[in-house]
């Protein structure tokens, strides 16, 4: 049998995109599997992205991630979208089918995936989100779809809020409903999961923490955070200081390509290598 030469080609159309880790973590579990697949960290501009797109099929790739500005701009050039990526309103996943372009949002799924590995499920639960902007949308859809009874936004502008409120309310069975975030916000008591979905926190802004009153966060709590750099936030620090149990971003970061590993290559992913990839990576 002839060797092949030719790897298969994933990554990541962004911009900017220099601090983007996704590729160190994917190139790690594609060697782990011994698969002959490369991941590219493209910077993309705007005006650059229909040349971009056009290049997948001219290159043969297997898919590709969407980072800022291109997860709503994309969506004209796809042939099929999953449900949440059509209710979210946003691609970060594109997998190539039989050379048609479907699109996902794996955003969402990969937070709920990381709450599951940690022994939680979103059936049933009030869920309380920090942010309305695209993490959160994500998020929200999922955990709706996943059966939380119902989902609270908490966001500055309020409008924003509202608008993905009515999104959970008419597309999934749960509850939904919008809150102005006030300084020194309190956290709603029936509150079960608590999320921060904004960049809080994020290096090197790594002494911030959201304006909320942690009094109000509750041992009862599980409380997760979108940031994963560093993986224990001050925000996550804070929630533990009060009994609460804590999920860090850095696994829905490696839930979330472990997905995408999964939808390109058809093969399970070594999430622990992922992981641990991951916490090298940023120090841990």
């Amino acid at each position: 049998m002839s060797k092949n030469y030719r790897a298969e080609i994933t990554g990541v159309f962004g911009d900017p995109v220099d601090g983007n880790p996704t590729g160190v973590m994917e190139e790690a579990a594609y060697a782990a599997c011994g698969l002959n697949y490369r991941y590219l960290t493209l910077k993309v501009t705007e005006k650059d992205f229909p040349d971009a797109m056009r290049s997948i099929h001219a290159l043969h790739m297997r898919g590709m991630n969407l980072t800022m500005p291109h997860k709503i701009a994309v969506l004209p050039y796809l042939d099929e979208l999953s449900e949440a990526a059509r209710i979210i309103g946003a691609v970060n996943t594109i997998v190539v089918k039989n050379g048609k372009l479907f699109g996902e949002n794996t955003d969402g799924k990969g937070f709920v995936q990381a709450l599951k590995n940690a022994g939680e499920s979103l059936a049933e639960k009030r869920v309380t989100i920090l942010g309305a902007g695209g993490a959160a949308k994500a998020i929200a859809v999922e955990c709706a779809l996943a059966g939380a009874a119902s989902v609270a936004i908490i966001n500055r502008t309020p409008e924003r809020a509202q608008e993905l409120a009515d999104v959970v309310l008419t597309h999934t069975q749960a509850k939904a409903c919008a809150v102005k975030w006030e300084p020194q916000q309190k956290i709603p008591s029936d509150t079960q999961i608590l999320i921060n979905a904004t960049s809080i926190g994020l290096h090197p802004d790594c002494g911030q923490k959201p304006d909320i009153d942690y009094e109000t966060i509750r041992n009862t709590m599980v409380v997760t955070d979108v940031v994963f750099n560093p993986a224990d936030t001050l925000f996550l620090k804070e929630a533990a200081l009060r009994g609460a149990k804590t999920v860090s971003g850095l696994g829905m970061l490696a839930c979330q390509g472990a997905l995408n590993f999964t939808l390109w290559t058809c093969v399970p992913a070594p999430l622990e290598v992922m992981e641990e990839t991951l916490r090298k990576e940023f120090g841990e």
